[in-house]
């Protein structure tokens, strides 16, 4: 499982060179400290008392960040120029991180108690000075420009609050209340998003380096294609299951398009799909990824932590919009290839799907457990160390990969270089939630929303629509999340909105800009694989990807959806769905089951049947079936005729 840093010079770059410089010293030194601060996370999750006495979870944090983030300064170079060694500055900067730190954790009583958050000593202040200046570096270095021009906004935000005009308005603070309040409260480099990693999200990323480490990687791409590669246009097919199934467990469009799509868009394009298509499907099927239960990444849980509510919750109510997005693209697909007459792989490259099954058959079995663990146990923080010994156990005995000491050693660094990145990324998005915390301006933001949009559920929908796209241009899934959580999600819910229902309509068009230009940070970089346009492939990955800029709407107003609500109204705006969703690929591709290729003429009215019966209403579902069974009759007549 990798991170959620999902820009192209964002991410591909630091992960790049984190691999570069993490070797020799540097190497085993993350190794060390990433196996201690994993072993300390799990003691502390489950109150092992394995270092005496438990510590207090102010400190706790602060040695969290003094582990992970250090070492971002050894894994992610400062400039290109320092990307294949490490210079002297990067580990005064790994010193200071644990110096600091740890001076924080071992003042963690205090912290709390005399509420230095408000009122520190000078050399408190000092170090905590120094702690976010940490912060940013680390946030530039694993998140980007943009994001750390964002972040450095906000960390001073709070002492310029008091001279910003309208809503933006917020009491303001001195510097050193500002530095205090951030290092040393819990709303900020401590808040929310760097708790649910602390006490969540770790289990699950060593879960998804465990898959990674073992083989799993190549098994759900084999599986992919042993169900899908023989069918027409079989590659396409096979780039959205396996990029489903591989993000799913990273949550990262960028490495998910980088990952797979070295395989899926060259085989894409060798049998007959356009350069531009190719790069589109992986784009609209990685971005999807993040959508798709059970793991989604890290802003599920989040996502959770944000709502108070147990994470299966979420991960129940995600599965219907994540199917029926993979299933657009599935049927757009197999359209497409219809249309062009394109085929299958060659059969001597479809492995037997028995022979994958006997061979990979314990993946599916530790997802699975994974999931029973998550929806019927209710067990959240123990069903990932669970489902990965389970996972590693059976890779010892049944897999065909051997995994010893040097596969054990794979999987503490693998785990150690994502909870690198994602604390170093999230650390540095605290000072967005601690300054629209401590100012109000997150309320006051809700407030002046729905104050315009005056009781009109339809255009506040809209107005979030609109600043969901943009704020997720070139920011990472986290980052965009976290925001619009903080800022976006109160109005929504206040507006009269499922809470469950609003949360994911936030993060679905925070990542629609990963497939929409201008910015396409997917697109983009499917394009430079199958060295196609990028602009023509992010048009087609828009076209592509449709489904996912009507699913937010009709779930947000039509919670059913979501599998919320009376079981028999669920059963019929679920099926209606699916119906729906056939009807909008076939109008797109202009290809019908049964009739086969169909002019525009008949194109447009099943795509207006199609976005009939995705309107809720017994008018609008009358009006989809009266078009589709207009074109179907009229083609058939036709046909008959011309017979």
């Amino acid at each position: 499982m990798t991170g959620s840093a999902d820009a192209v010079p964002l991410e591909l770059a630091p992960e790049d060179g984190g691999r570069d410089r993490l070797v020799g010293s540097s190497y085993w030194l993350a190794l060390v400290m990433g196996s201690a601060g994993v072993l300390l996370t799990i003691n502390q999750t489950f109150n092992l008392h394995l270092f005496g006495e438990p510590i207090i979870d102010t400190s706790f944090y602060y040695l969290i960040l003094g582990f992970f983030l250090s070492l971002a300064f050894l894994a992610y170079p400062a400039r290109a120029a320092d990307r294949g060694a490490i210079p002297w500055y990067d580990w005064l900067l790994f010193a200071a991180t644990v110096g600091t730190t740890a001076y924080l954790a071992w003042h963690g009583g205090r912290i709390v108690a005399e509420g230095w958050d408000l009122a520190a000593p000078l050399p408190a202040v000092v170090v905590a000075g120094i702690v976010c200046v940490l912060a940013l570096e680390g946030v530039r270095r694993a998140g980007g420009p943009v994001l750390f021009g964002l972040c450095v906004i906000f960390a001073f935000y709070p002492t310029f609050a008091d001279g910003m005009p309208g809503f933006l308005w917020g009491p303001g603070s001195s510097l050193a209340q500002t530095i205090s309040a951030h290092a040393m409260g819990v709303e900020s480099i401590i808040g929310v998003p760097m708790r649910t990693v602390a006490s969540l999200l770790v289990g699950f990323l060593i879960f998804g380096s465990a898959l990674v480490v073992t083989g799993g990687g190549e098994f759900f791409m084999a599986l992919a294609v042993a169900l899908m590669g023989r069918s027409r246009g079989g590659p396409a097919k096979v780039a959205v299951l396996s990029s489903g199934f591989f993000g799913s467990l990273s949550g990262s469009v960028i490495s998910n398009v980088v990952t797979t799509g070295q395989i899926t868009i060259p085989t894409m394009k060798r049998i007959g799909y356009p350069a531009h298509y190719a790069g589109a499907v992986e784009a609209c099927a990685s971005t999807g990824g993040a959508l798709m239960p059970p793991v989604m990444g890290a802003v599920a849980f989040i996502m959770a932590e944000f709502l108070n509510v147990p994470y299966a919750t979420v991960m129940v109510a995600a599965v219907v919009p994540a199917l029926l997005y993979y299933g657009a693209l599935l049927l757009q697909a197999d359209h497409f290839a219809a249309q062009n007459g394109l085929r299958g792989q060659p059969a001597e490259e479809i492995p037997k799907l028995g022979a994958v099954l006997k061979e990979g058959w314990h993946f599916l079995f530790s997802l699975g457990l994974l999931t029973y663990l998550l929806l019927v146990m209710k067990r959240e923080a123990l069903a990932p160390y669970i489902a990965t010994l389970v996972l590693v156990g059976t890779t010892i005995v049944f897999g065909s990969r051997r995994f010893g000491l040097a596969g054990l050693r794979d999987l503490a660094i693998d785990t150690t270089r994502n909870i690198i990145n994602i604390v170093a990324i999230l650390a540095g998005i605290g000072f967005i939630v601690g300054a629209l915390s401590y100012t109000g301006v997150g309320g006051a933001f809700s407030r002046e929303l729905l104050q315009f949009a005056g009781g009109n559920v339809y255009l506040l929908l809209v107005l979030g629509a609109l600043t969901s796209f943009v704020l997720g241009m070139g920011m990472t899934s986290s980052a965009c999340y976290i925001f619009l959580a903080v800022t976006l999600g109160p109005a929504l819910i206040e507006g009269g909105l499922n809470p469950i229902a609003a949360h994911l309509f936030i993060l679905y068009w925070g990542l629609i800009s990963f497939i929409t230009p201008p910015v396409a940070l997917a697109a983009i970089t499917a394009a430079s694989i199958a060295k196609s346009n990028p602009w023509q492939t992010g048009i087609w990955a828009m076209r592509l990807g449709i489904v996912n800029f009507v699913l937010p709407f009709l779930f947000v107003l039509n919670p059913t959806l979501l599998l919320i609500g009376d079981p028999w109204h669920i059963l019929h705006d679920v099926l209606t769905a699916c119906f729906a969703v056939w009807l909008l690929a076939a109008g797109l591709e202009g290809w019908l089951y049964g009739i086969g290729r169909i002019g525009w003429f008949f194109r447009v009215p099943l795509i207006v049947g199609a976005f009939g019966l995705l309107t809720p209403g017994i008018v609008t579902d009358l009006i989809g079936v009266g078009l589709a069974a207009a074109v179907y009759g009229v083609n058939l007549l036709w046909r008959r005729r011309t017979a």
